[in-house]
């Protein structure tokens, strides 16, 4: 049977249909279900097999990216969510939902506190295609994904940063840096504009829990799932897409 695939709609998301079809393509069954619908039902989160938090701009981003989100999620979901991330089910967050993720403390960890996702270095809003590459094995999601993928980014506060009380050593020594961006050869970064379009610290694109099964990313690889959707590709451009992502989480899941 085909894993069923929670999608979280908040007013502001828009990402939403885009996550929907990629998880179709993946091999999934999506449901879309606004946080209101869920409210009068939180043990309906228990019924599914993966967790996504689409992009967009949730509640238009009031006191900050996601956090608004972030606040739905421990006050009303705080036990059910907890719950399908320690059952090892896959969860993924992009974007906005990312930045719910990392600011309800779900990522990095419940016991890893400060860091944050703060204004891009450049002082302005990001709207580019990226150049991505796996940099995790222990996060099921890229797991031996060896091809880089192009995506694009959306976003105004996608700068990872870390404080003084940050384990950071711990941080990379449980391979939680699941992706990172590159410049066009898969060559690193080095911090350099335009290739890491928002100034995160060691490049980072994308990271996971300890346990590998909850992923966060900036770029949106729901965006390319399809050759036509590459701005290139009139010019030739193939290949280097994001659903093998979404391929890796509902493998996961259906193996579970």
């Amino acid at each position: 049977m085909k894993p069923q695939a929670l999608i979280l709609q908040a007013r502001g998301t828009n990402r939403d249909g885009d996550v929907a079809e990629a998880l179709t393509l993946a091999g999934a069954q999506p449901n879309i279900l606004p946080l209101r619908e869920l409210r009068a039902d939180r043990k309906k989160i228990s019924n599914y097999q993966m967790l996504i938090v689409a992009g967009g701009f949730s509640y238009a981003d009031s006191l900050g990216a996601g956090k608004l989100l972030a606040l739905d999620l421990n006050s009303y979901f705080h036990d059910e969510i907890a719950a399908f991330v320690e059952a090892g089910k896959p969860v993924m967050g992009i974007c906005n939902g990312f930045q719910a993720l990392v600011k309800s403390g779900i990522l990095p960890a419940p016991q890893m506190g400060g860091a944050t996702l703060t204004f891009n270095a450049q002082g302005h809003f990001e709207c580019r295609w990226v150049t991505l590459k796996s940099a995790s094995q222990t996060c099921v999601w890229t797991r031996e994904l060896n091809d880089l993928i192009e995506c694009p980014v959306a976003h105004g506060e996608g700068n990872f940063q870390a404080g003084e009380n940050f384990p950071m050593a711990d941080f990379l020594a449980l391979d939680q840096i699941a992706l990172v961006y590159t410049r066009v050869d898969g060559s690193a970064a080095g911090g350099e504009y335009p290739y890491n379009p928002n100034g995160s610290v060691y490049d980072i694109a994308g990271i996971c829990n300890p346990q590998g099964n909850v992923l966060g990313l900036m770029p949106h690889p729901e965006n390319h799932i399809h050759a036509y959707q590459h701005p290139l590709w009139a010019r030739g451009a193939r290949g280097r897409g994001g659903l093998a992502l979404f391929q890796n989480g509902v493998k996961y899941a259906s193996e579970m």
